[in-house]
């Protein structure tokens, strides 16, 4: 599990391809490498990976074509900068949000412009997910946890604070740039709790018969 909250930023220094699918190496001065073991998982723009070799300044990581498939991580090249945020440990502050490090869809930035020392960001997501995100809900933005501030069509409207712009890549941004989508845990499991294929999950009735709706 990760919490959005962005450590480093990160390099790609190499993309070897192995077999089909790929090996990245990520470098950063801005972690304390010797403390990590091959094995462990990381969250690069979003997405958990495992560490499969530890350097002084980073790690080697392998992309499946399923990940290749289902992330922007597909078009990663050498130089390209990535966010990276190790695994959450227990008793850790969640200054963001849940974050699995799987992602939900690939979305594409259609706005970006300066708001005061903010920038606001639309970003356009598949219709599909659309029913996931809300006002003033979260969503994880190649790894970055961020507050939705509207909804419209199947466009999410965030604000990027000038510490986020500066800590993630997000700065980089430009119209048409792809990003990986991760909703809210809680949005995802909801919708399965109130399916009505589960008949022993939680219903719109039931949570009338206890005070919780209306």
């Amino acid at each position: 599990m990760f919490t959005g909250i962005v450590k480093t930023i990160g390099s790609v220094s190499r993309v070897e391809s192995r077999g089909g699918d790929l090996r990245l190496t990520i470098r950063s001065s801005g972690l304390d490498w010797p403390v990590y073991e091959i094995g462990e998982s990381f969250c690069i723009n979003g997405v958990c990976l495992t560490a499969v070799r530890l350097h002084p300044d980073g790690f080697d990581t392998d992309l499946s074509r399923e990940t290749m498939t289902v992330t922007a991580l597909a078009g990663i090249a050498a130089g390209d900068r990535v966010n990276v945020e190790p695994s959450l440990a227990l008793g850790e502050r969640l200054g963001g949000h849940l974050v699995s490090g799987h992602i939900d869809c690939v979305g594409t930035v259609v706005t970006t412009a300066r708001d005061a020392r903010s920038i606001r960001l639309d970003v356009e997501i598949p219709m599909d997910f659309r029913r996931y995100v809300a006002r003033k809900g979260s969503i994880c933005v190649d790894g970055v946890s961020l507050t939705i501030n509207s909804v419209s069509a199947n466009t999410v409207s965030l604000n990027i604070i000038p510490h986020t712009v500066n800590s993630t890549i997000i700065g980089g941004y430009e119209v048409g740039t792809k990003v990986n989508i991760e909703v809210d845990l809680l949005a995802r499991y909801i919708e399965r709790l109130l399916s009505k294929d589960d008949k022993d999950g939680v219903s719109m009735d039931l949570l009338r018969e206890h005070g919780y709706a209306k």
